[in-house]
C-alpha cells in the first residue's frame, strides 16, 4: 500500500474518532502527523515540527488576547454602542456594515485574515449585545474578507492573475474579481435570508447609549420592543403617564464614559489595522505587542485575560495544519491532483479539481493551494475544450469561499473570538456543519456556472 493511500486513511481516522469520542481533533492530528511522519515517511522530529504553523499560531494567540483585554476594559462595548449610530439604528443594516467593511478592507491589499482579526470579534460582540445570529453575522465577515479578495491589487487577485500571465493565457483580472464578489455576496445574502430576515422585518434599534449590564437589565424587563427581537440598551426617559413602558425606557440611562484604558486601547485597535495592513506587518506579532502595552497600563484588566485566550481552538487549528504539511510532504495533495488530471474528460476533470481545492484549503492556506492546483489545471486550459477564465475563476472561489470552515484561519478566528458566555462547543459545531455544506455546494455552483456554460 502506497504512503499516499495509508495518510488518506490515517485522516478518515481522525475524523471517525474525533466524531466518536470527545477528544480534540488537534491533538489527534498531532499524533497522526507524529506516527505518520516517522513511520512511513522517515521523517525526523524536526522536519514535522517544521510543519507547524507559527505565524497562525501566534495571530490565535495575540488577537485572542488582545480583544479579550478590550472586552475586560470596557472597550469593545464602547465600539459595539457607537457602531449602532453608523447603521441609523437599523439592526438590518448591522451585518452588512461589517461585511462591506470587511470586503473594502481586502479589496485595498489586506490579507483575509488581518481583515478578518481585526473585524470579527467587533462583530461577534454586536451581535451577542442586539441578539444576532453569531452565525450569520461571523460567517458574513469571512464571506466580506473573500469578497474583495481577488480584486487585481488584492493578495489573492495578485497570485492567481501572475500565475496565470505566466503560463501565457489570455486573462480578465476584473473577471476573477466579480466572480469572487457575486458569489460571496450571493451567500450573503442566503444566509441573511435564512438567519436574519425574521428578526429584522421591520425593526429598528433605538440609540444605545448605556453599557452591556443596562441591556441585561432591559431585557429582564420582560418585554420586547414593537416588531424586533432586539433589545435596546438606551432610555428614552422616565414618564409620568401610566401608559406601558418599553423595555429601553423602564431603564435609567447610563452615560458611557471613555477611561483613559479605553482610549489606549482604540488607538492600540487603530494602530494594529495601519501597522498590519499598511505596512503588511504579521498581525500576530502586532496584536501581542499591543496587547502587552495594554497590558502594563492597565494591570487590572490583565487579570484572567490569558485565560481567555481560545486554547482548544489553537490546538485544533495548528494540529490539523501541522497534518497537513505532512501530507504535502507525502505527497498526498500532488497524487490525488495527478489522479484527476488523467481523466481525459476536462470538464469533469475541472469539477474535481475545485473539488479538492476546496477540501484541501477548508484544512489549509488558501493561498498554497491556489499556487499549488492552478499550474495543475494548465492542462485542462491547453486543451481548449473549457474556458481558462472559467475554469480559474471556478477554482479561486471553490478555494477560498471554504474559508468558513473552522480549520481554515478565517473560520478558526470567527470561533477563537466567540463572544464570552457562548457555547464554544456548540458554535464550532454550527461553523462546522456550515463548512460542510459550503464545501459540498460551493465547488459545484462555482463549476456549474463559471465553468459548464462557457460563457467566460
Amino acid at each position: 500500500m502506497s504512503v499516499e493511500i495509508i495518510s488518506i486513511i490515517v485522516l478518515a481516522a481522525m475524523f471517525v474518532i474525533a466524531t466518536i469520542f470527545p477528544v480534540n481533533m488537534g491533538a489527534l492530528a498531532f499524533v497522526g502527523a507524529f506516527l505518520l511522519g516517522t513511520m512511513f515517511l522517515g521523517m525526523s522530529a524536526d522536519d514535522i515540527i517544521a510543519a507547524f504553523p507559527g505565524s497562525l499560531f501566534l495571530t490565535l494567540v495575540g488577537v485572542t488576547y488582545l480583544f479579550a483585554l478590550a472586552q475586560k476594559n470596557g472597550t469593545i462595548d464602547l465600539l459595539v454602542e457607537r457602531m449602532v449610530k453608523l447603521t441609523g439604528n437599523r439592526a438590518s443594516l448591522v451585518p452588512w456594515v461589517m461585511f462591506l467593511v470587511t470586503a473594502i478592507i481586502t479589496a485595498i491589499g489586506a490579507l483575509g485574515p488581518a481583515a478578518v482579526a481585526i473585524i470579527a470579534p467587533i462583530a461577534l460582540s454586536f451581535a451577542k449585545k442586539y441578539n444576532i445570529n453569531p452565525l450569520m453575522m461571523g460567517m458574513l465577515v469571512v464571506h466580506g474578507a473573500q469578497a474583495g479578495g481577488f480584486s487585481p491589487i488584492a493578495v489573492y487577485g495578485v497570485i492567481v492573475n501572475g500565475l496565470i500571465s505566466d503560463a501565457g493565457f489570455a486573462f480578465s483580472p476584473v473577471a476573477l474579481f466579480l466572480s469572487s464578489l457575486f458569489f460571496n455576496l450571493g451567500i450573503a445574502l442566503i444566509l441573511y435570508v435564512l438567519l436574519g430576515t425574521r428578526k429584522f422585518a421591520g425593526s429598528r434599534l433605538q440609540q444605545a447609549t448605556g453599557s452591556v449590564a443596562t441591556a441585561r437589565l432591559a431585557a429582564s424587563v420582560g418585554a420586547r420592543t414593537s416588531g424586533s427581537d432586539f433589545v435596546s440598551a438606551a432610555s428614552t426617559g422616565a414618564s409620568s403617564a401610566p401608559a406601558p413602558q418599553s423595555p429601553a425606557s423602564a431603564v435609567l440611562a447610563v452615560k458611557t464614559r471613555i477611561s483613559f484604558p479605553q482610549v489606549a486601547t482604540i488607538i492600540g485597535l487603530i494602530a494594529l489595522a495601519v501597522i498590519a495592513l499598511g505596512f503588511k506587518i504579521d498581525v500576530g506579532f502586532v496584536s501581542i505587542t499591543i496587547a502587552v502595552v495594554l497590558a502594563l497600563i492597565n494591570p487590572a484588566a490583565q487579570k484572567g485575560a490569558i485565560e481567555k485566550i481560545s486554547w482548544s481552538t489553537v490546538l485544533l487549528i495548528c494540529g490539523m495544519l501541522t497534518f497537513v504539511g505532512v501530507l504535502q510532504a507525502a505527497g498526498t495533495i500532488e497524487y490525488v491532483s495527478n489522479a484527476v488530471a488523467t481523466l481525459g474528460a476536462p470538464l469533469l476533470a475541472a469539477l474535481l479539481i475545485c473539488y479538492i481545492g476546496a477540501v484541501v484549503s477548508a484544512f489549509a492556506s488558501s493561498t498554497a493551494i491556489l499556487a499549488a492546483l492552478i499550474p495543475l489545471a494548465i492542462p485542462f486550459l491547453n486543451t481548449g475544450e473549457v474556458s481558462a477564465i472559467g475554469v480559474v475563476c471556478a477554482l479561486a472561489v471553490a478555494s477560498t469561499i471554504v474559508d468558513v470552515s473552522p480549520f481554515s484561519t478565517n473560520g478558526a478566528l470567527v470561533l477563537a473570538n466567540a463572544p464570552e458566555g457562548m457555547d464554544r462547543a456548540r458554535f464550532y459545531k454550527q461553523i462546522l456543519s456550515y463548512g460542510g455544506i459550503v464545501v459540498a455546494v460551493g465547488p459545484l455552483l462555482a463549476w456549474a456556472v463559471l465553468v459548464l456554460p462557457g460563457w467566460l
